[in-house]
Parts: C-alpha cells; structure tokens; sequence
C-alpha cells in the first residue's frame, strides 16, 4: 500500500469500456483479472440475476438442491471432456484447486493407499492463494513468506514455448523424462500431478503446446497417476476453444474451473471428477465423506449468471475461436520488433517478452512505465513484469482490436 499508484475510481463498465472518475473511459484489455468474458454489465447476466434473485436468492446447498445448479451442471458438462461426469461447486479458483487437491488425496486414501501424499506441479505454476493451492503451486514471491506452512511438492520444468521456438520438442523432452524419473524412483509416493494446461497465466502467461499435453496424459496414465487440470484462467474460450483439455484433446481426472464461469459477474466455481473418484467417496463409511463446503456453495444467483453466460457462448463460440487470427497478424508484425521477444498466443490470449535490461519476472519495473503509457492511451494494461499480455473480453470488435494493436506499437516505440 504504501509504494502502490493510487487506485483509479471506476464509475460503470460497458461492454468492452470502463468511465473512471474524471470522465475517462478505457478500455479493459485485461477482462478484470480475466474473468470477464462478455463485456461489462452485459444485459442478459443482469437480467438472469434479477430474476433469480425474484425467486430465490440463496439456499444451503447441504442436504438442499435447486434448478439453477441442476441445470448449470446439466449444461456444462456436454462441454467437458467424456470422461468427467461429477460436478462440485465451491466459491473461487483458489477454493477450487483445494477441493481438487482434497479428492485426489482422499481418493487415494479412501481405497486404502494412504502413502500418496505428495504431488508434482510445475516451475512457474500459479493456482491461487489459499495454503492448499500455494503449496501445489511454484514458490515464488506471492508464496515466499509463507513456505513454513505450506506443504512440499515435487516441480518439474514446464515447456515454455513461443512463435518459431526452435527448442521446444527438446524442452518437452526434458519435462516428461523428468516426470517419469519421478514416477518411476517412487511410484507409490505420488497422489497427482497438477498443471495449468496450454498457459500459465500469473507466472508470465508461459505457453505449451497441445502436443506436450497429450504426452503428459499418456505418462500420468500409463503410470495411474491423477492429472489435475487448473482451468481457472483456461477455461470458458480463452484458449481458443471451449476448454485447453479440449482443444488439446486429452482428459484430467480432475477440473478446476472458475473466473469467467460466470461472465465475470459472481463468484463461483467447480472441480468436475470422474466417475472412478466419485465412486471412491460413495460408501456407507463417514470417514470416506468429502467434508468440504461453504456457506455460498452453489449460490442460485452465481449459478443463473452461469446459465446465462453459457448461452452467450453457445450462442456465437465464433467470438471466441477467431480471435487468434487476429493476434496472430499482429504477432507477425512484431516479429523484428527489438523490444519485443518471445512472443506467443493461444486462442484469446497474445503474451510477449519486453526487453529491458534488467532482470526479468515479476518485479521488473517496466510494467509501470506500460500501464502510464496504455491509460494515456485509453487502454487498461497490466504487465506481469515485463511480460505485456492481451485478454480481452469476446466482444471486442476488430477496429478496437486494430486500434489496440496500434497502440502498442506506439508503447513499444516510447520504451
């Protein structure tokens, strides 16, 4: 708080605009923290919330149901990989990864291996905040200061690519023979395997290819290992197509997704699983229960917002699908670009490396000096380092896309 910018007052959002105070608009290029996928205020969300909210707001979802998540488990999971057929809810995406971490640990648990107790993530992963998710996750300076109480897990490399990599089979290579090291000292010690698939999105949306997550689908499974997918950034078209595991065709036995489940209006989340770990908690004994829930699991508003982003989506999936294009002729006119390297895209999402000089990652100072020069360009950037990304939400339109691209070139120029 005390080194930080002062906040920016927003007064209301519209589609792709925000007004701060002050009488400015600019655009949200980040989709708030990627959770935006329709655009701000987006009159069908609003509608489905107020008339839910006419009928029933809440109810504890222990021992209680209602049609809101019926449904919204009803018309999600056609667009889950075949193999995932459970639905959980809970509240965010760190909540989430914890719910996923719990099953895959109790599952194991629960068919009387209690040795599994350890799992593998991936150097630079992210998969929120809460000590559960921390611990799977990468340490780093969001987790630093909290490494007494986290629990340990095993990293491997993860196979960060970008346009013309000339390496990347090698650094595939190298990411699975790891894994398999690991799974074949000490088979009986791992409970699951966790990963962002196709971005990693707080470590430097760090990109890999479909390709390397078929091969990690195959290892985990030749060796009975759960695969934990984290698509709470992932999720919902930003990769292009509905889902990365879809897009890359290979099957968690875990899901955790939230951020634009909701358009970006509520919060709210799920861990799907498949019928094997369901089936591992379905017993007369109450020891095997998965006791895990919150006050607003399932939160009919959340799950109507859910509903009506889902027919957004289902409605024109175009707006999703061919954002890459564009990106990708923006890309190609960066490619002699001196400040810009190692520049990647994955369906919504175009990620590149601004260079410097000084040490690279999260606190490099040139993210400050691209969020001045975007706003005084009416565009809402928010550099992870000095790695620059674009997210934004599905109604964007060509021109501002266009005029959005211009305007970076222009920033690039300043740097």
């Amino acid at each position: 708080m005390k080194t930080a910018e002062p906040p920016l007052k927003v007064l209301s959002g519209k589609g792709l605009w925000l007004e701060l105070e002050g009488g400015q608009h600019i655009m949200d290029l980040i989709s708030s923290w990627w959770v935006n996928l329709h655009g701000h205020s987006h009159p069908d969300i609003a509608k489905a919330i107020y008339d839910q909210s006419l009928n029933l707001e809440h109810v504890i979802f222990a021992g209680f149901t209602h049609d809101p998540a019926e449904q919204l488990s009803a018309r999600l999971l056609p667009h889950l990989p075949d193999n995932l057929d459970h639905i959980f809810f809970s509240d965010n995406g760190s909540t989430a990864v914890e719910v996923a971490l719990k099953m895959a640990w109790q599952y194991w648990a629960n068919r009387g291996d209690t040795g599994r107790k350890t799992f593998i993530g991936f150097e630079g992963s992210y998969h929120g905040d809460t000590l559960g998710a921390m611990s799977a996750g990468s340490r780093s300076i969001f987790s630093q200061v909290f490494g007494k109480l986290m629990f340990d897990a095993e990293y491997v490399p993860y196979p960060s690519t970008f346009l013309n990599d000339p390496d990347v089979e090698q650094k595939e290579a190298d990411c699975l023979r790891a894994v398999s090291n690991l799974l074949l000292k000490d088979p009986e010690r791992y409970a699951g395997l966790i990963i962002e698939p196709l971005v990693q999105g707080a470590g430097g949306m760090r990109m890999c290819r479909p390709e390397f997550l078929q091969k990690l689908d195959r290892v985990l499974k030749d060796h009975q290992i759960l695969l934990i997918y984290d698509e709470v950034m992932t999720g919902f078209g930003r990769t292009g197509d509905w889902f990365a595991s879809i897009k890359s065709q290979t099957q968690p036995d875990l899901m955790c997704l939230s951020k634009g489940i909701t358009g970006g209006f509520l919060p709210l989340s799920v861990t799907a699983c498949n019928e094997e770990i369901y089936q591992a908690f379905y017993s007369d004994d109450p020891l095997k229960t998965l006791y895990h829930g919150h006050s607003y699991t399932a939160n009919p508003l959340g799950c109507a917002a859910g509903l009506a982003s889902l027919s957004l989506l289902e409605e024109d999936p175009g707006r999703f699908r061919n954002m890459h294009h564009e990106h990708l002729g923006f890309a190609h006119e960066l490619a002699d670009s001196p400040v810009a390297k190692n520049i990647r895209l994955c369906g919504t999402i175009l990620a590149m490396d601004i260079v410097t000089g000084d040490e690279e990652g999260y606190l490099n100072q040139v993210s400050g000096t691209i969020k001045k020069l975007a706003l005084e360009r009416n565009m809402l950037l928010r550099p992870l380092g000095n790695t620059l990304y674009l997210m934004p939400p599905y109604c964007i339109t060509s021109d501002e896309l266009q005029r959005v691209y211009n305007g970076i070139h222009d920033i690039l120029g300043r740097i």
